[in-house]
């Protein structure tokens, strides 16, 4: 015989084989929309934004969270052509916050390890060696079939 025990806001139900060995006879309920248990997307039903979803990333509760509120907020409610054009203010005053706290926000190229980053740019004779080796690669497979065709 199954056993049902509640925790809070869930119901711990215990079965035995027996109880496995027939068809299940429970009733599922319709999912309620207003149940903050309930992970929602980034917008909610209702229209406004829910910065509770993961999907932030929790950039609406650090250091940040008021300015990158404030722009996220007038983005979304943007009624402009442009959508978000009139919103350059907020989205300047999360920049300068950010920068303010390097360590929690890198900027993109900050992420690049030094040594890619030289590799990358490249000195002259790599550089040089580069284009060398391209022009090479080029020539050589442009030979053989002017060759090719030649014979034909």
């Amino acid at each position: 015989m199954s056993s049902v025990r509640e925790e809070g806001k869930d119901r711990i139900i215990f079965v035995t084989k027996e109880d496995h060995a027939t068809p299940s006879s429970a009733e599922l309920i319709e999912e309620d929309p207003n149940d903050p248990y309930e992970e929602q997307g980034l917008i909610l039903p209702s229209g406004e934004i829910n910065w509770n979803c993961p999907c932030l990333g929790g950039m609406a509760s650090g250091p940040c969270g008021t300015e990158f509120k404030d722009a996220f907020s007038c983005f979304h409610y943007s009624k402009e052509e442009v959508k978000g054009s009139e919103c350059l203010e907020q989205f300047r005053a999360m920049q300068e916050c950010m920068q303010r706290y390097p360590e929690l926000y890198p900027q993109e190229d900050e992420k690049v390890p030094q040594e890619q980053t030289s590799q990358e740019s490249g000195s002259p004779e790599t550089l040089g060696t580069n284009s060398t080796s391209t022009t090479e690669q080029g020539s050589n497979t442009t030979q053989p079939n002017t060759e090719s065709s030649a014979e034909s």
